[in-house]
């Protein structure tokens, strides 16, 4: 038996003194804490909104899930600008973030992996471009997928918790995981303590500056991430009162009785399934930057050959996972054959490199690292693989 009581996330402790919960605990963080600019790319009369992070060597361009926006990957980008000499393009996909599209709604993957290509050719137009590293969580991972084959410079792929079949067999029950998700927010404080309590991260910091990014204010059309950086980050939250965070709805720990690696315990809520909306029609001020609902037609075309499509990807390539129980036959034969690198990250929910950023940074540096693909920067261990 073990007598380890510790947070999942590891590295940071995100843990909140229940008794003492105040609203300024789920204050939303702006953008400019972890990127260092942004830029609006122009494709096609389309604008496409991307966060830099400065440097040199590789560019890592990093892709969100449906329904999240680029300010996912903010702490992935801190940490991982720590470890390795790289730079870095996170980039709102079109019907999310601040990107601007004639047809927010064409999620297909096809317009999706054209949009991305792009974006990344008319940054480089007329300039030399770096080697790049793709890197997509979820949606995102079938998006950089379907990128890989068809650009120039590519150095090294990395999905994060999408496999073919498990997203094919999850999609029946996917219109009830929207319709559990609250219809709107009082404020943005409120939308960030629901994603902490039992929406999509079980990191603090990650919620305070992802939810932003998710939501728009339902008066002015505009996203909450524009407010914040305009009107400073207070959003109202002293007048705000919040009930203290219940066992069940905070940062999941291992107990007593608990042996050493279980993890069957350790699994996340679904989202939308713990923490409800007590706000009424009248009082939401914020509602989703899109209606998923809407994009059912594509999904199926978002995973249908992924399997292959990630095996057959002419350069080293590594494939993280929250459980090892989703992988099908033909990603089970490609790891036994090495034809890819599987980490598992256990402790985590869907959205891994928001729960253990540090942890994903490490994995992903490590890996560029050992396929001389990066450098490492002063202090940077590499970690043995499998640990």
């Amino acid at each position: 038996m073990s007598n380890l009581r510790k947070t999942v996330l590891g590295g940071r402790s995100y843990k909140l003194n229940r008794s003492r919960v105040t609203a300024n605990d789920f204050a939303p963080i702006t953008w400019n804490n972890y990127f260092d600019s942004y830029k609006e790319v122009k494709v096609n009369g389309d604008s496409f909104h991307c966060y830099i992070k400065d440097g040199s060597g590789p560019l890592l361009v990093t892709i969100h899930g449906g329904g999240y926006s680029a300010l996912t990957w903010a702490l992935f980008a801190r940490d991982v600008s720590t470890k390795i000499d790289c730079q870095l393009l996170a980039i709102d996909l079109r019907g999310h973030g601040k990107t601007k599209t004639d047809k927010e709604y064409d999620l297909s993957l096809e317009q999706l992996s054209e949009d991305v290509l792009q974006v990344i050719q008319s940054i480089y137009a007329g300039a030399a471009m770096p080697k790049i590293i793709l890197i997509g969580h979820s949606l995102g991972g079938a998006v950089v997928v379907e990128v890989a084959s068809k650009l120039e410079n590519l150095a090294g792929v990395c999905v994060i918790d999408v496999v073919e079949g498990t997203a094919l067999d999850s999609l029946s029950g996917m219109q009830s995981i929207l319709r559990g998700r609250p219809s709107g927010f009082k404020s943005i404080s409120h939308a960030v303590q629901w994603g902490f309590r039992g929406g999509s991260t079980q990191n603090l910091e990650a919620a305070r500056v992802s939810m932003p990014g998710q939501i728009i204010n339902v008066n002015n059309g505009l996203l909450a991430a524009d407010e914040i950086d305009s009107e400073g980050v207070g959003d109202e939250a002293a007048s705000i009162d919040f009930k203290p965070i219940k066992a069940a709805d905070s940062i999941q720990e291992e107990t007593e009785d608990a042996e050493e690696g279980d993890t069957a315990s350790m699994k996340p809520p679904l989202p939308g399934t713990a923490v409800r909306s007590s706000c009424t029609t009248d009082e939401i001020k914020y509602s989703w930057r899109i209606d998923l609902t809407k994009t059912e037609q594509h999904w199926p075309g978002w995973f249908k050959g992924l399997s292959q499509k990630f095996l057959s990807i002419n350069a080293p390539k590594i494939l993280l996972l929250a459980n090892i129980y989703g992988l099908d036959t033909a990603l089970t034969v490609g790891q036994m054959q090495g034809k890819f690198q599987l980490q598992v990250l256990p402790r985590s929910g869907h959205a891994i490199h928001e729960d253990q950023p540090e942890q994903v940074a490490d994995i992903i540096a490590t890996f560029l690292v050992r396929q001389k693909l990066a450098n490492s920067r002063q202090g940077f261990v590499p970690i043995v693989p499998g640990c």
